[in-house]
């Protein structure tokens, strides 16, 4: 069956069927090799599209910008200083101004009410570079690395530790139950992710045999892991008061050499970045000085490690956010 998803949105995975993800895939991969091939692909001569952001971004914005470019287009960026979107504008009559001059709109921002807004109002395709509830574009060049690394998706196990309340392991659950991938929390109890979405995924791996387990064991929740996933331990935009009692909390789950060990020699280090793994950032070295830890949710030893694959992960965004634009545009 012929895959077309031109005219759609692109708001959270759930909208999309396994066939339609993996046509996703597909796509990125074919863009992937025509670029290293130095072939263009300007699918989208001439077209313009709209970057909000609401919340700032390296990977995000620098993968829309060179995606965007190299499908052609040209591409407007605008900062949370840059336009009047729920502050002097509401949001329905900004996406129904863009909707006249833009051909696609991306958002990266707060709820996902408010992307929805766009959507809806714009009349144009809409993309969600990343809200509180969601982060489909990762997720993509997350499956698309773990498809590179291991030549398939389906029966592979994919561990994720840490807080899994939020965006990113909501994303990866919706993500690997659609692509038939086993998803285990490993993580104290109170941060397992949202109970109504995990009932939502777990219906949906009625069809595609995947697994979701929940466990505070590291050791039964990794060993034979494919893939240990983790994050920072302060979602953006949460105030920065709640580091102590994160840290006092997951530190336990800290990706450490010692967990990759007991996972086995088969299994790679994924993180969706930015990652506090040393003191080389503003931050990191203010929790050393408050807390004395020179790392939090992956040691040095890791993230540097011969298992680590995150910047083959950080490359992705940008090949996997091109092919949902092609594919959309």
């Amino acid at each position: 069956m012929a895959i077309n998803l031109k005219g759609r949105n692109f708001l959270t995975l759930l909208d999309f069927s396994t066939e339609e993800i993996e046509y996703f895939l597909s796509l990125a991969a074919e863009l992937k090799a025509k670029k290293r091939a130095h072939i263009p692909h300007r699918m989208h001569d001439g077209k313009n599209v709209a970057l909000i952001f609401e919340k700032t971004s390296t990977r995000t914005r620098c993968a829309f910008e060179v995606a965007a470019s190299d499908l052609g287009m040209h591409s407007v960026y605008l900062d949370p200083s840059a336009s009047q979107i729920g502050k002097k504008e509401s949001i329905a009559d900004t996406a129904r101004v863009l909707g006249r001059m833009f051909d696609g709109i991306e958002y990266r921002g707060y709820g996902q009410d408010r992307v929805e807004a766009l959507a809806r109002f714009s009349g144009v395709p809409t993309w969600n570079g990343l809200t509180n509830e969601y982060h489909p574009t990762q997720v993509l060049a997350d499956m698309l690395t773990m498809q590179e690394h291991f030549g398939s998706l389906k029966g592979k196990t994919l561990v994720f530790m840490g807080d899994a309340r939020y965006n990113m392991a909501s994303s990866l659950m919706i993500g690997c139950a659609k692509l038939g991938v086993n998803f285990t929390v490993c993580a104290p109890r109170e941060y397992f992710p949202p109970k109504a979405l995990t009932v939502t995924c777990k219906e949906i791996t009625q069809k595609t045999g995947a697994s979701i387990l929940f466990s505070e064991s590291i050791p039964d929740a990794v060993k034979g892991a494919h893939v240990i996933y983790t994050d920072v331990w302060v979602s953006m935009g949460e105030d920065q008061s709640v580091w102590e009692k994160r840290i006092k909390d997951l530190l336990p789950y800290r990706v450490t050499g010692e967990v990759m060990i007991t996972a086995g020699s088969q299994c790679r280090f994924m993180h969706c970045l930015p990652s506090f793994h040393d003191l080389n950032t503003g931050i990191g070295m203010e929790i050393y000085q408050k807390f004395g830890i020179d790392c939090m949710e992956v040691s040095d030893e890791v993230f540097e490690g011969e298992s680590s694959i995150v910047f083959d992960e950080a490359e992705n965004r940008m090949h996997t956010i091109k092919a949902v634009m092609a594919a959309t545009l």
